[in-house]
């Protein structure tokens, strides 16, 4: 075996753990069967590599030497050499860490926050000196002037006293206007479409913020698969043409989904996507699924959607959405089947938060315990929500919280109101967050509206793996009138332990509690349940396999001791 050893003296041993990863040549670790000529071109460009890794940890006066069976690898030419490499030892003296003597940067745009490493005093090192310069040009940049970059830089290395004196010289240019947007790459997208899809501010001073936001809404449109967006030249009048290099995802996609529980039995479900129907980003999507198949209440249900949405509709953060679903549901206490046609508009506030308002109409037939009856609504659903998980499918930090508005009017029973709110909240423990808890308290109520001629689905039940596994699917309702059926109101929460164990698997430990009472606003009799149990997950590339273990432990009874769950993504 021809072996490759690091040696670092000068009483820094520690650092040879540091230093390893940056020598190929270390990499490679047995030089047995390699040709000569490449283990020399390996080492002669170790030399680089070593130093800047070095530069970086502060250290501007080392020795660094590479011996290849004895002779310096700087002295050898790959192109006279032949055979095998028996032996490489590579010698490093790093000399004594630097200091920062000097640490200028001028000139500085106002409110200019510096790294608070590049002071003099402090550890030196090329991280911190291009740090200090990246934020000098991103303050500048916010103040418009979208070409500034470093004039010129001076770095002394004085070794006598172990310090380094740095002045960096900034170049803010001049103040830059947003000028057009410029398409490359699109094939089957309209330019004035993607034009208006980025609302590029045309006129407007230069702002990196507004130039993330044009990126994101083209990302937004689903059409893309790769947006970039490169800064032209600024011209004699000021303005900066802005190049978008895109590049369009399949025009059209299908996908299927699937979840298992013991008492819920098995859903199935498809979906085909068109991305971009007329050339400006138009969606069509069709969904359909089935679910109950094998459950323990009721029968199967099925639904059939489809979905039209166009962005950019009124304003560039607008989009317009049109559907219609026909769904039939076969629960244990009532069976329903219905027509929904709605019209709405979507708009992104900011990048984490949204809101939708929508004009619907529903034709619903109803068979449950109090008759079977048709009734026809018309209802203006409104919804906002604020999302800034760092990870929509498996959070490690960050919050969600979704609430909605609905004023209702029905052919019978007068109107009223439903109102509904989502919130989750993720906090991880330790660098990596491999410790994470997971809190979700969610609920509704319903105000208006007679008990017997409100939609059932409408009203609250609690039970299964939305609410509260380890109960059987909807299990918890209210009695109205002597009647089993949903309650007005309901409030439930979730708390998990999740905890990553090994490679891709996880482990969860979870408990939910369900509440329903007969009346809106929480008031009037009431009951509750609750569930808890343990979980394993499985990370792949589209989320967490999830399979859930659970049992009820508090409330009404459960027809199941035991309820098992199977899903992708994590339960919220």
């Amino acid at each position: 075996m021809a072996e490759v050893r690091l040696v670092v003296s000068g009483g820094s041993e520690d650092l040879a753990p540091l230093l390893r990863p940056a020598s190929r040549l270390a990499a490679t670790g047995d030089l047995s069967g390699l040709p000569a000529q490449d283990v020399v071109a390996t080492a002669r460009a170790d030399y680089a590599r070593l130093l800047a890794r070095l530069y970086e940890m502060g250290y501007f006066g080392p020795v660094i030497s590479i011996r290849l069976d004895g002779r310096e690898a700087s002295d050898i030419s790959p192109f006279q050499t032949g055979g095998t490499i028996r032996e490489a030892v590579i010698s490093i003296d790093p000399g004594a860490p630097f200091r920062l003597g000097r640490a200028d940067i001028a000139p500085l745009a106002p409110g200019t926050t510096l790294p608070e490493g590049f002071v003099p005093g402090a550890a030196a090192g090329t991280p911190v000196l291009r740090q200090a310069a990246e934020a000098g040009i991103a303050a500048w940049r916010s103040e418009g002037h979208a070409a500034a970059t470093v004039a010129d830089q001076r770095i002394v290395a004085r070794h006598g006293e172990s310090e380094l004196d740095a002045q960096i010289m900034l170049d803010p240019g001049p103040v830059a206007q947003f000028g057009e947007v410029v398409p490359e790459g699109a094939v089957h997208m309209l330019p004035e479409r993607i034009a208006r899809i980025a609302g590029l501010p045309r006129g407007e001073r230069f702002d990196p913020d507004t130039l993330d936001r044009v990126a994101g809404r083209l990302r937004d449109s689903g059409a893309f698969g790769s947006v970039g967006l490169v800064e032209g030249p600024i011209g004699p009048d000021g303005t900066l043409d802005i190049t978008a290099e895109l590049v369009e995802a399949p025009l059209r996609r299908l996908g299927f989904g699937a979840e298992l529980s013991s008492t819920e039995g098995v859903m199935v479900s498809a979906y085909w996507l068109h991305r971009n129907l007329f050339g400006g980003a138009e969606r069509l999507r069709f969904d359909a699924e089935i679910s109950g198949l094998g459950g323990e209440n009721g029968g199967f249900d099925a639904m059939a959607s489809a979905q039209f949405a166009r962005p950019a509709t009124l304003t560039p953060d607008t989009t317009l959405e049109l559907g219609a679903t026909l769904e039939h549901l076969d629960e244990f206490s009532f069976q329903t089947d219905s027509l929904d046609l709605s019209a709405g508009l979507r708009h992104q506030f900011s990048p984490r938060l949204d809101g939708a308002i929508a004009l619907e109409v529903s034709r619903i037939e109803i068979e449950d315990a109090f008759s079977e009856r048709g009734i026809t609504m018309l209802s203006l659903p409104t919804e906002l929500t604020w999302d800034n998980r760092d990870n929509a499918s498996d959070a490690r930090g960050g919050q969600f919280v979704t609430a909605t508005l609905t004023p209702f009017g029905m052919n019978e029973g007068g109107g009223g109101l439903r109102a509904t709110f989502d919130t989750r909240a993720y906090l991880g423990f330790g660098e990596t967050r491999s410790t994470r808890l997971a809190l979700r308290l969610q609920g509704g109520t319903v105000e208006g509206g007679d008990i017997d001629d409100l939609p059932p689905d409408w009203l609250f039940f609690s039970g299964g793996a939305g609410t509260v596994r380890g109960q059987d699917y909807q299990s918890l309702g209210a009695l109205q009138g002597g009647l089993a059926t949903g309650g007005r109101s309901f409030v439930g929460s979730s708390l998990e332990l999740r905890q990553d164990i090994v490679g891709n698997w996880g482990a969860v430990l979870f408990a939910d509690i369900g509440y329903v009472t007969a009346d809106a606003l929480w008031s009037g009799s009431s009951d509750w349940h609750a569930g808890a149990g343990i979980g394993v997950r499985y990370m792949t590339g589209i989320g967490p396999v999830r399979v859930d273990l659970a049992a009820p432990v508090g409330g009404a009874a459960s027809v199941s001791d035991l309820s098992l769950y199977i899903g992708i993504g994590q339960a919220f």
